[in-house]
C-alpha cells in the first residue's frame, strides 16, 4: 500500500462546514499510498471544518476553485458534513468541477452527505451507492440504487455512510484510485 498512487494528485473539494474527520483521515491515508492531495475550495486562504457538533479546525486551501483544473487531478474526494455539500451544490463552479470528474470517468470517493454534490451534478443515475441514511430518498430520486453498507464500489465511484466507516472507505478508495492509476499508465 506504499506506492500504488505514486505521482497521482487527488483533489479534495470542500467548503466551510465539511466534516473534519471525513477529510483528515482519508487525507492521511492517501499519502501513505503515494498520492499527493490538494484542498480545493471556493473559500480563499483557509476553510473551516465542522467537528461532530461544533466548529472544528481551519485548513489552508491549496487551490482556489476558480483556479482549479480537474485535468490536474487523477481523482476526487468529496467529504460530507451537512453544511459543506449543501453549500457546494449551490455553487455552479463546484458542480461543474465534480461533473467534469464524473463525465471523464475519473475515480470519485464520497462519504456521508457528500453525495448531494454528485446528485446536483447529475452523476448518480444508474449507480449503486450508499450514503448517510437521510440521503436515501434523494439518491433514489436521482436514479441511484441506494444500499445500506459500510462502503460500496460501483466502477470508479466509492461511497460510504459515515465516519464510523472510514477504515473501510479508505481501503476501497485507495484500491479504486490505484486501479485507475494503473489503467492509465
Amino acid at each position: 500500500m506504499a506506492n500504488e498512487l505514486s505521482g497521482k494528485q487527488v483533489a479534495i473539494l470542500v467548503t466551510r462546514g465539511f466534516e473534519q474527520v471525513e477529510m483528515t483521515e482519508p487525507r492521511q491515508a492517501l499519502p501513505k499510498a503515494g498520492a499527493t492531495t490538494a484542498i480545493v475550495s471556493p473559500e480563499k486562504g483557509r476553510v473551516r471544518a465542522w467537528n461532530h457538533t461544533e466548529w472544528g479546525d481551519e485548513f489552508p486551501v491549496d487551490v482556489s476553485l476558480d483556479e482549479a483544473n480537474p485535468g490536474d487531478y487523477a481523482a476526487l474526494l468529496l467529504p460530507g458534513g451537512v453544511m459543506n455539500p449543501d453549500r457546494l451544490r449551490m455553487d455552479e463552479r463546484a458542480v461543474d468541477f465534480v461533473r467534469t470528474f464524473a463525465e471523464g470517468g475519473k475515480p470519485i470517493a464520497v462519504i456521508c452527505h457528500g453525495a448531494w454534490t454528485l446528485i446536483e451534478a447529475d452523476s448518480v443515475r444508474g449507480k449503486t451507492m450508499t450514503s448517510y441514511p437521510s440521503l436515501k430518498t434523494d439518491l433514489m430520486n436521482a436514479g441511484a440504487n441506494w444500499v445500506d453498507k459500510e462502503v460500496v464500489v460501483d466502477g470508479n465511484l466509492v461511497s460510504s455512510r459515515n465516519p464510523d466507516d472510514i477504515p473501510h472507505f479508505n481501503r476501497e478508495m485507495i484500491a479504486v484510485f490505484a486501479r485507475e492509476a494503473e489503467r492509465v499508465r
